[in-house]
């Protein structure tokens, strides 16, 4: 699949299956007039690998490892480093625990993160960036480094600013939609 054919499949299948109309409270509890669940639209074929191509190919050459906070990054991480393997390229994924689990070994992170691993930590649709810097933090936390933020879909236009220092690259902006970016997010 041709990078230009990967973003139409996600363009597309956002548009048909994730963009809901209608008035919402977003986590940040800002309201909006428009959502994006876009797992809804992803973890279908052929849009997952679609949107693994696109991660894997706006990805710091330099990343060993992708997460972020579960659910929203999941499915990214874990198709990008399956699609990655398949390149020849290694990447390990991992998913971050909203809270540390209090059995087994405990501990925020689920998968494979190891302190030398350079990371992307990803996201599906932020609005603000708080899962992502919630994420970075939680990572640095286990000793490793994030050189890079990622997501889908930029909704909100402020993420890139919450997560500054560290590069910020969406694959898609809620404009690349045709939705505006509301609800001062981008303010």
């Amino acid at each position: 699949m041709e990078l230009a054919e990967a973003r139409e499949i996600l363009v597309s299948a956002l548009n048909e299956h994730a963009i809901m109309r209608g008035e919402f409270t977003l986590k940040s509890g800002i309201r909006s007039t428009w959502f994006i669940d876009a797992k809804r639209a992803i973890c279908r074929h052929p849009v997952l690998a679609a949107t693994a191509l696109l991660t894997l190919d706006r990805l710091d050459p330099r990343v060993s490892a992708i997460g972020g906070l579960t659910m929203g990054a999941d499915p990214i991480a874990f198709a990008t480093a399956a699609i990655a393997q398949a390149a020849g390229r290694p990447l390990k994924a991992f998913s971050v625990r909203k809270e540390a689990k209090g059995y087994g070994q405990g501990g925020r992170i689920a998968g494979s993160l190891e302190s030398h691993d350079l990371v992307c930590v990803v996201e599906d649709t932020p609005s603000r960036g708080t899962s992502l810097l919630a994420a970075v933090e939680a990572v640095r936390a286990e000793g490793a480094e994030v050189i890079q933020t990622l997501a889908v879909v930029d909704r909100g236009g402020t993420a890139a600013r919450v997560v500054d220092p560290l590069p910020f690259t969406p694959l898609l902006s809620a404009p690349d939609l045709g939705l505006p970016y509301e609800g001062g997010l981008a303010q």
